[in-house]
Order: structure tokens, then sequence, then C-alpha cells
């Protein structure tokens, strides 16, 4: 077997790496912290038990609230919300523009061909004739100084930060396909709640209408009675409004029209994932607005090289080469066939401080993303111990507010059993009735925001969300930014 020869895309991107193994410009470094910051969690604790990561594992952090419907509900948004559509589309254009940048490491060739027919003269004689050429034309430019590297370098970037913006975007909207599903949940428990509110109100209106008759009682306790019914009707009725809206949103959620979507009223059926042991690196980690933002970090990074490129001498190699004469028969003949080879440098003496002012420029860019880069790092440790310290509190506020929801109960029942033997009036029987249902409203408030704490802290930390490791800077970042 003939050994194998190296194809011209492969010898010239060789070329292209050798002479580009010191592209000018800093290499990337990722940002230090903001100075007397401590990257560790404050909120902190016996607690946080062994979730394992269970709680936010990758790809489906969702299924563990244990909903079969949440989970068809968060399938469909991922594939049908126009949110994502819009920035699927957004990541396939920067990957475009990586492949765009990467063509400048390459040669151009093109061909052109013409025909033309005129008249000439010579020694005073007139001649009509064609004239036919064609030919090939190559043109590079090495990438002497790197400058070609870094905006590849700075594309690749880019594109990874599109991705995160993608990462990010599809986790807000599962987020907010599980809050507003939660949410709904707990409105179909406060209409069962009502309902049964309601159902024990109207039994004191009548007990009250019927003493009312006997003569046993007073005209104000048929109107406390009945206010009471009312305005109980009145908060039912609000309940109704805000699962209708939000079922509207569940619909959007899903790229549907709010007529083509409805959920039939149910019991939940969820379960608060546990709390996930968290640690600074993993946050850090796992989070597609962090990752994203170091990545336009290193994008204005490698664009420091792209300006300062721009001080040094540009060189191109050309070369042409094909066949001119007046017939066709001509073309493969000897005489007939034409060449040139050629090289050009091209360098700029004075330009007003423009280049100076281009290499500023791109050094602020760069201090602007590391800012950027920074204060994303410190606001995601401000969502994460928010949440971690919602969870904790919420949950003994909880204990305690269970007590108060059984206290209320029973001083309901004593109180209208004491109205009932006449032994104390309607006005127990209201103050008692308004606690249990304030008291138990406020219950089902407090496990809605354990939910929506649960959510936010599996959203503060990423979702599982994995950041692949940012792309090789120098010349082989075209290979890793399409990964």
């Amino acid at each position: 077997m003939r050994p194998h020869s190296p194809s011209l895309p492969s010898a010239v991107l060789l070329l292209t790496l050798v002479l580009s193994a010191c592209a000018v410009g800093p290499d990337y470094v990722r940002p230090a912290p903001p100075p007397g910051a401590t990257l560790a969690l404050k909120e902190d604790g016996p607690w946080r038990q062994a979730g394992g990561g269970a709680a936010i594992e990758a790809g489906a952090w969702w299924t563990a609230f244990g909903d079969p419907v949440l989970n068809g509900l968060v399938d469909e948004a991922n594939k049908a919300n126009q949110t994502l559509a819009a920035a699927q589309a957004q990541y396939a254009q920067a990957q475009a523009l990586v492949q765009g940048a990467q063509a400048a490491w390459y040669p151009t060739v093109g061909v052109d061909a013409s025909v033309t027919r005129g008249r000439a003269i010579s020694n005073g004689k007139s001649s009509l004739g064609n004239s036919h050429a064609w030919a090939l034309q190559a043109a590079w430019e090495p990438d002497l100084w790197g400058r070609v590297s870094r905006q590849v370098e700075a594309a690749g970037a880019s594109a990874q930060a599109s991705a995160a913006d993608l990462a990010a975007a599809r986790l807000v909207v599962q987020a907010a396909v599980v809050n507003n599903y939660v949410q709904l949940r707990l409105a179909d428990q406060q209409k069962a709640l009502y309902a049964r509110t309601l159902e024990g109100y109207r039994k004191s209106l009548s007990i009250t209408q019927a003493q009312f008759r006997a003569g046993t009682n007073t005209r104000s306790d048929v109107a406390l009675a009945q206010a009471t019914l009312s305005g109980a009707e009145a908060q039912a009725i609000d309940v109704d409004l805000t699962r209708r809206q939000l079922e509207h949103a569940l619909a959007v959620l899903l790229g549907k029209t709010p007529a083509n979507f409805a959920l039939a009223p149910a019991e939940p059926s969820l379960a608060i994932p546990a709390v996930p042991e968290l640690v600074p690196s993993a946050l850090l980690e796992r989070r597609p607005d962090v990752a994203g933002a170091e990545a336009r970090v290193a994008a204005a990074n490698a664009n420091i090289g792209v300006a300062q490129s721009a001080w040094y001498p540009n060189i191109s190699l050309g070369a042409s080469g094909g066949y001119q004469g007046a017939g066709f028969g001509d073309w493969f003949s000897a005489p007939g066939r034409v060449w040139a080879l050629g090289t050009t440098l091209a360098a700029t003496l004075f330009d007003g401080g423009a280049r100076k002012a281009q290499n500023a420029q791109a050094q602020a860019a760069f201090d602007a993303a590391a800012a950027t880069y920074r204060q994303t790092v410190l606001a995601g440790f401000q969502e994460v111990e928010d949440n971690l310290a919602a969870l904790n509190d919420l949950a003994q506020e909880r204990v305690a507010q269970d007590a108060a929801v059984a206290a209320s109960r029973e001083a309901e029942r004593v109180a209208l059993s004491q109205y009932r033997a006449g032994t104390t009036t309607y006005l127990s029987v209201i103050t008692a009735q308004t606690l249990s249902l304030t008291n138990e409203r406020t219950a089902l408030q407090l496990v809605g925001r354990q939910y929506a704490a649960s959510v936010a802290l599996i959203k503060a930390t990423g979702g599982g969300w994995q950041a692949e490791p940012l792309a090789t800077r120098g010349a082989d970042a075209h290979t890793a930014s399409n990964k």
C-alpha cells in the first residue's frame, strides 16, 4: 500500500497551527472573586441532610416532585415553548458564526472566465476576432500573529455563552411550569377548603335562622351568619380566578393558546424534594448563567488579542493560473498558458490613535465582562443562601401553623356546640370560624412557599445542569467549541 498523504486542507491547517503558535494577546484565566469575598455557604447546619444530589439530578430535576402530570407538562414545554425555540435559534446562529470565523484559516479559491469579441486595427488593416480566457485564483493570509485564532476563540466562547443562555432559558421555563402547576394544585386545595367551609357556614346560617324564628336569638345573629357566608363565597370566587389565570399561564408555557388547554382539578400528589448537599464548586459548575458569564469573559479576553493584532502587518499570498487565447483550441497549448504568483505586505503607519482606542475598548469590555461574571457568582450565592434559609425557616413555621390549624378547628367546634346549647353568643362562633379559615389558608400558603423555595433552590443550583469545559484557548478552539 502507498502511504497516506495528507489532504491540502489538512496541510494548510497544520501550517496555520505552526504559524499561530504564539498568538498575540493574553491567554484566558478565570477572573478572581471580588476582594474579601469568601466562596462558602453561610446557611449550613445539620438540617441539610444527605440528598446526594438526587433532588437536582441533571436532565429531569422536576421528577423529584413525584407527580406524573407535572412530568408530562414539563416534557411538553421542553418541546413546544417558543422562548426555548428562540434561544435554540440564537445558539444555532452562534455556531454558524464559529464556522464563519474558522473559514479564515483556509485559502480562498475562485475561478473566472471571459469571452470577448472586438475589432482591432493592425498595419492599417481592420480585423474582427474573439478572445477567450479562464483562470483559477487563490489567496491566503497566514495567521502569523494569531488574529484568526483569537477570532475563532472569541466566537467559540460566544457560542458557549449562547449554549449556556439556552440552558438558562430552559431552566427558567421548566421552573415556571413547576411553579404554576404547584400553585394551581394548591388553588385546587383552597377550592376544596372553601367548599367544606361554605357547607359549614350554610349550616350555621340555617341554625341561626331557625333559632331566630324560635325567638332564641336576634336578627343580628342571622345577619352575621349571612355576612360570613357571603364573604367566604367572594373569597372562593377569587381563588377560582387565580386558578384560571394559572391554567392560562401554563398553556402559554406549553406553546398553546388558553382555549386549547385545560387541567382538571385533582388532589396534589407532590413531594418536596430533599435538600441536596451543596459545595461552592458545585454551585459554580451547575449554574448556566455563571458558565455563560465566564464564557463572555473568555470571548472578551480573546478580543483583546484581536485588537492587538492590528499593530502587526498583514501578509497575503496569492496565485493564479489559466489559459488565454483567441479560440478554445489555444487554451491547452503552451503559449496560451498564463500564471502569476505574488505576496502582499500591508501595514498601517499612522491611524490617528484608532488602534490604541480599539485596544482600550477591548480591555474595557473585558473588565466589564469580568465584573459581570463576579456579580453573577455573588447573586448565585445569594439565591442559594436565601432559599436554604427559606426552606429551613418555613419547615419550622409550618409545624407551628399546623398546630394553629388544629387548635382553631377545635375552637370552632367548641364555639358552635356552645352556641347551640345557648351558652355563648354567635359572635364567638363567627370569631372561631374566621380564625379557622384564616389559619387553614395560611397553612396552604406556607406549603406553596415551601414548594416555591424548593424550586428556587433547584433553579439556583442550575437544575443539575453541568457546564462543559470552556473551549481550549488557541488554535484548537474551533474543535472544542463545536462539542
